[in-house]
């Protein structure tokens, strides 16, 4: 049943084990937050800044590439630094995969992870069919208005920024949209706010094209179609063709570019089918073919 996914993965390798993956993301969710904090709470800075923009040690720029984009979009003339920053963020995310943002670094996937546990746990099984392309539709909309407006219209709701702003400073009336994205995510839809409508996501994804990181089903063969894999990714769409592909010659590999590399599949698989691996590491030998990415066509 979908609220026990993980439970013979616990039998199997232990609790420690089958929760490795995503134990060690929110040790980065939280980590990353712990950053910022040092500041305020023992007067070393770390690093200074947001999620937005930050520089680490008085040294390091980074930039978020999408805020960037939009900034220049509206009429704002960067600095340089914002450019090398931007240039650093990207080069990462194109070589690891875009959505690790999602997945190792936004606090908002503590919130949502935290809705789809509960909706499992107490089964709550409807959801809606909104398209998965819809954050795109919403990404080009948050491109649009910085032109019609002159200011970058997006920051002024999204929920990453609201959710670090009030972590560090203090959550206010930020407790009412967070709180809005858990009963959504709980009650009208699974992985409804990352996985249907956020374009922050929809902005990275687009970075993991040709990512090297990657997640393999490199022992689907071992696979005993528990489905736990798929109950508790937050992108089930994207497992399919490595999965169940070896008929059609298809790789391992999930080439699929909303996956977020989050872990949890391997977590959560009492015989390992799943893996880290890079995207060419079944290819070169075997003369497979590409697992083809049929997520887009997926509501």
């Amino acid at each position: 049943m979908p609220q026990d996914a993980g439970k013979e993965a616990i039998q199997a390798k232990g609790w420690l084990y089958a929760h490795k993956w995503l134990l060690l993301r929110r040790i980065s969710q939280l980590g990353i937050l712990l950053l910022f904090l040092t500041g305020s709470w023992f007067g070393f800075w770390i690093v200074k800044g947001n999620l937005a923009s930050s520089l680490t040690l008085d040294f390091l720029p980074l930039t978020d590439p999408y805020i960037l984009l939009q900034a220049m979009i509206s009429g704002v003339t960067p600095e340089t630094a914002a450019f090398v920053g931007a240039a650093i963020v990207l080069l990462f995310y194109a070589l690891v995969g875009g959505r690790v943002y999602c997945s190792w670094v936004c606090p908002v996937n503590m919130v949502t992870d935290a809705a789809a546990w509960l909706r499992r746990k107490l089964r709550i099984r409807g959801s809606t069919h909104t398209s998965r392309n819809t954050r795109y539709w919403i990404l080009a909309l948050t491109l649009v208005l910085p032109v019609i407006t002159g200011g970058i219209v997006w920051e002024l709701v999204n929920p990453v920024s609201i959710l670090f702003r009030g972590i560090v400073f203090s959550m206010g009336l930020a407790w009412l949209l967070i709180l809005a994205i858990f009963l959504f995510d709980l009650l009208i839809a699974r992985d409804g706010w990352c996985g249907h409508y956020c374009p922050v996501g929809a902005f990275y994804s687009l970075l993991s094209n040709h990512a090297m990181l990657r997640v393999s089903a490199a022992k689907r063969e071992a696979c005993d179609d528990c489905m736990d894999c798929f109950n508790v990714c937050p992108e089930p769409q994207v497992i399919k063709p490595a999965l169940k592909g070896a008929a059609k010659g298809a790789s391992p590999i999930i080439m699929a570019n909303q996956c977020t590399n989050c872990g949890r599949c391997i977590d959560v698989c009492a015989v390992d089918v799943f893996q880290f691996n890079n995207r060419y590491s079944n290819l070169s030998q075997s003369g497979l073919q590409p697992a083809k990415d049929y997520s887009k066509h997926t509501v």
